[in-house]
């Protein structure tokens, strides 16, 4: 894709998401009181926008093993991260009921951070350890109450290399308090159809976007003590995954 109409896409993908946050904002506002019912209008919100944008990138998505998404609900699911089009497949992916984890950064964007800041969905600050440790305690004390789930990206930020990042351990204090199982999601193709550059340098290259949900992985078993060694067996297990490939389609 050129340039100029990778810009044209980018930009017309702006405008729309940036004039729908709005609509949504004022319906936001009013649901305020009951923050369960925010949570899936914005699931509603992610799915149209996550898919929309995923098509502007020329993200063609081929699904593996989708029905394990709702077949393993209340789940904490998690995907590899090495492009902004992660973000958007994340939104379209997410089932119903499902609570996503996002940096405050996020506030920055245009509309679209306003819409997310009071869609009821969490906002880590990273900067500060005390209270993103108490945005997570919160977030744990509320999908167990109302039986949610959660999305949440465990590298923390995106792999310009590609290559499976190191991850966070908050991931592993909220299974450990949910005993969720862990859903992992594995991408093949984001880094390539949308790069990580400027704005002003990026060429979307239109491609198809494999999709597996893996097996759950049960984390009744999982302490505190052992955090570490879940760690690197989650680790070990999706970087396995990531560099066998993708499985043919169907």
């Amino acid at each position: 894709m050129s340039r100029f109409t990778t810009q044209v896409r980018f930009w017309t993908g702006f405008v729309v998401t940036s004039v729908s946050s709005v609509i949504f904002i004022a319906v936001v506002v009013l649901l305020l009181p009951w923050r369960q019912a925010r949570v899936r209008l914005c699931n509603f919100y992610g799915k149209c926008i996550g898919r929309f944008n995923m098509g502007v990138a020329g993200a063609r998505p081929v699904k593996h093993h989708w029905e394990r998404i709702e077949a393993s609900r209340p789940a904490i699911y998690i995907s590899n991260h090495t492009s902004t089009l992660d973000i958007w497949m994340g939104m379209w992916a997410c089932p119903y009921g499902g609570v996503g984890v996002a940096k405050k950064e996020l506030l920055r964007v245009p509309f679209f951070g306003q819409l997310y800041g009071l869609s009821g969905h969490p906002l880590i600050d990273r900067s500060n350890r005390e209270r993103a440790v108490s945005t997570l305690n919160d977030l744990t004390d509320f999908v167990r109450k109302n039986r949610l789930s959660i999305w949440i990206w465990p590298e923390g930020t995106r792999s310009r290399s590609g290559e499976l990042g190191p991850f966070k351990k908050g991931l592993f204090h909220m299974a450990i308090a949910t005993r969720y199982p862990v859903v992992p999601l594995v991408i093949w193709g984001a880094q390539q159809i949308w790069p990580i550059v400027p704005v002003r340098r990026l060429r979307f290259q239109p491609n198809d976007l494999h999709i597996e949900v893996m097996e759950p992985v049960d984390t009744s078993g999982w302490e505190l003590e052992t955090l570490e060694t879940h760690m690197a067996e989650l680790h070990e297990l999706i970087r396995q995954r990531i560099d066998e490939g993708p499985p043919p389609e169907r």
